[in-house]
C-alpha cells in the first residue's frame, strides 16, 4: 500500500485496563465534523505523511501522549459539507487520568465504560468503532505510559528517536529531506526514526534497511552521542540517541522518496548550511569527544 492509497483521516481508540474508552468531547458550535459529539482523538494526514505518522502526530498534539498503536479498522465518515471520507483507526492502551490531559481542541477528555456509551451523544463512526471493538473483545494488555505533565514536577513523556552516524573517508552520511516533509523540509538530517515497540538498536537497524537499504549487524553498533532537547521551554522533550555503525553492507540509496530525496557524504568540517540544528550539534559533539548535549532548555 502506498501513501496515496491511505485514507486521509486517522484516529486512535485508546482503552484502559478496565475496558473503558478514552473519548473527546468536540466543540458544538464550529464548522467541523460531528460537532458536539463524543469522539476519539485523530485528524487528517498532512503532506506526504502516512496514516501511522499522522495518527501519532495528532495524538501527541491533542493529548500529549505517545502510545504503541496497532492498525484496527477503516470506517466511513461524512464531513461538514456532506463529503464522504474514510478514517483509518489504530488501537492502543492507556491507563492514565483523563483529567490530566491537555485539551487544545474541543471541550474535555473522559473515560467511559461500554455500558455508558449508549447514553452519550456519539460521533456515528466512533460508535461503529467501539461496537466493533466490543464484538471482537480484543482489548490489549495495558502498557502504562506517563501522561503529559502540568507544571508542578510531575513526570512527562519524552519522545525517543534514534539516529545513524556513518563516517567514510572523513565524511558523514546525511539525507536531504523531501520539500513536503512534515519535519525539516528541504533540510539535511541523519538517517533517523522513532522507536516503536522495540529497542533503540533494533529500531536503528530497521530504519537503516527501510530508509537507505543498508544492512547493519547490531553487534557493530555503538552509542556515539545523546541529545536531550526541547524546541522551546515547556515544549515536548525529546531524547535523540546517535549511534555509530563501525561496519555496514550496502550503498545508501533512496528507498522512501516521499521523505528523503538523496543520500550524500559530507565533509565533517564542511557540513551543509541547511541542516537540522541538533544534527549539527551531535556531529560537533562526536568530533569533540563529548557524549551528551542539551538544547532548548
Amino acid at each position: 500500500m502506498t501513501v496515496s492509497d491511505d485514507p486521509r483521516g486517522t484516529a486512535a481508540l485508546l482503552v484502559d485496563s478496565r475496558g473503558r474508552y478514552l473519548l473527546h468531547l468536540r466543540d458544538a458550535n464550529k464548522r467541523i465534523c460531528d460537532p458536539g459529539t463524543w469522539s476519539i482523538p485523530g485528524g487528517d494526514r498532512e503532506g506526504a505523511e502516512s496514516s501511522r505518522e499522522a495518527v501519532e502526530r495528532e495524538l501527541l498534539e491533542e493529548t500529549g501522549l505517545m502510545v504503541p498503536l496497532a492498525e484496527f479498522t477503516v470506517v466511513d465518515s461524512v464531513g461538514p459539507d456532506g463529503v464522504k471520507g474514510r478514517i483509518r483507526v489504530y488501537l492502543g492502551t492507556w491507563d492514565g487520568d483523563a483529567d490530566s490531559l491537555p485539551c487544545p481542541e474541543g471541550i474535555m477528555f473522559r473515560h467511559f465504560d461500554s455500558g455508558t456509551i449508549p447514553y452519550l451523544t456519539m460521533c456515528p463512526w466512533t460508535n461503529e468503532v467501539i461496537d466493533l471493538h466490543r464484538t471482537r473483545a480484543s482489548a490489549p494488555v495495558p502498557v502504562p505510559v506517563p501522561v503529559q505533565a502540568r507544571p508542578g514536577g510531575r513526570a512527562r513523556l519524552n519522545v525517543v528517536g534514534v539516529h545513524l552516524y556513518l563516517e567514510q573517508d572523513d565524511k558523514v552520511l546525511l539525507g536531504l529531506r523531501h520539500p513536503d516533509s512534515a519535519f525539516a523540509a528541504s533540510t539535511h538530517h541523519f538517517l533517523a526514526g522513532h522507536c516503536e515497540q522495540e529497542s533503540a538498536v533494533a529500531c536503528l537497524v530497521r530504519e537503516a534497511q527501510e530508509e537507505a537499504g543498508l544492512l547493519i549487524d547490531p553487534t557493530d553498533v555503538e552509542l556515539a552521542h545523546v541529545v536531550h532537547m526541547v524546541d522551546e521551554p515547556g515544549a515536548q522533550p525529546r531524547v535523540g540517541f546517535v549511534f555509530r555503525a563501525r561496519r555496514w553492507t550496502g550503498t545508501p540509496r533512496v528507498r522512501e522518496p516521499d521523505r528523503c530525496v538523496s543520500w550524500d557524504w559530507w565533509p565533517a568540517d564542511a557540513l551543509p548550511d541547511r541542516i537540522v540544528p541538533y544534527t549539527r550539534a551531535a556531529i560537533d559533539g562526536i568530533r569533540a569527544g563529548r557524549l551528551y548535549t542539551e538544547m532548548g532548555w
